[in-house]
């Protein structure tokens, strides 16, 4: 049952999601903050390299591949080059505040050349941009979310939670979901498909089918406020990390997360007064 809650908490829709299209309105003359002082912000959906498969979709292992091995290693390398024209100053990553201190001792033993190589893309594309950028520090903006307290008691409870469970199966089993991820032949390609607003703006629909119509008494509110806070409380706790980082419209930012959170993310960013949004799209190499 512990696996169960745990499962449900971290249903975060991973594979093929990504980043949605600008929602910009014209504000009125008199409320527009002038360009120049908005700071650049790129977001950049990945899938996660080392195949944690804490999602609800995971990577059966026969469709793993290494990103160590080539051709992927000239891949990484050659994406890693395409973003770093976009100049960014800052990098952000997901990983919790409270890993900080982990985060910079490894960064530092990166940048001098001590870490062994690690699949995951905070070392293959955050700490090796980073690396070239000349970055003193990696910051991390993870965020998990919050529930409301009767989402918290019901997860207390093993009988409501196995309910919650068979809803969600049952409504999975009747659409015919698929729950096990394609396996990745191109990076580059990936990264193009994941980040493609469309497929960004299809994967945010999900959020609302699901575990969203789930009432354990008629007419209550339970699957939405389970929603609210495992995803879009979450994203918002994000944004919240992201513009805590000390930066002046001069910066750059790189923001590289699992690409299932660019659904929210680029929304946020994108009608924020603070930031003008990036798309990571014309900065991707041709596949190779």
């Amino acid at each position: 049952m512990k696996k169960l809650t745990a499962h449900l908490l971290i249903l975060a829709g991973f594979a093929h999601l990504c980043a949605i299209p600008a929602f910009s309105q014209t504000e009125p003359e008199s409320q527009q903050i002038p360009e120049t002082t908005k700071t650049k912000i790129m977001t950049l959906g990945v899938y996660h390299f080392a195949y944690h498969n804490l999602d609800k979709v995971k990577t059966a292992d026969k469709d793993m591949i290494s990103v160590l091995d080539e051709p992927y290693q000239s891949q990484i390398a050659a994406i890693a080059k395409s973003i770093e024209e976009f100049r960014p100053t800052i990098i952000a990553i997901e990983k919790d505040p409270s890993a900080q201190h982990k985060v910079d001792s490894l960064y530092a033993l990166y940048k001098m050349g001590k870490l062994p190589p690690q699949k995951d893309e905070i070392y293959q594309l955050a700490y090796r941009i980073g690396k070239n950028m000349g970055l003193p520090k990696i910051y991390c903006v993870n965020d998990w979310g919050h529930h409301y307290g009767n989402l918290s008691e019901m997860f207390k409870d093993s009988l409501r939670l196995q309910k919650f469970g068979n809803f969600i199966d049952s409504l999975d089993k009747a659409e015919g979901k698929e729950l096990l991820s394609k396996k990745v032949t191109n990076i580059i390609a990936e990264l193009a498909e994941l980040n493609d607003p469309n497929n960004i703006k299809e994967s945010l629909s999900s959020y609302l089918t699901g575990a969203f119509l789930y009432e354990e008494s008629p007419g209550d509110f339970t699957g939405v406020d389970f929603e609210t806070g495992r995803w879009f409380n979450r994203n918002l706790r994000i944004v919240r990390n992201i513009k805590r980082i000390p930066h002046t419209p001069q910066d750059r930012i790189l923001v590289i997360f699992g690409a299932g959170h660019m659904n929210l993310l680029n929304p946020l960013l994108d009608v924020s007064r603070e930031f003008e949004l990036i798309s990571p799209l014309p900065y991707l190499p041709r596949p190779q």
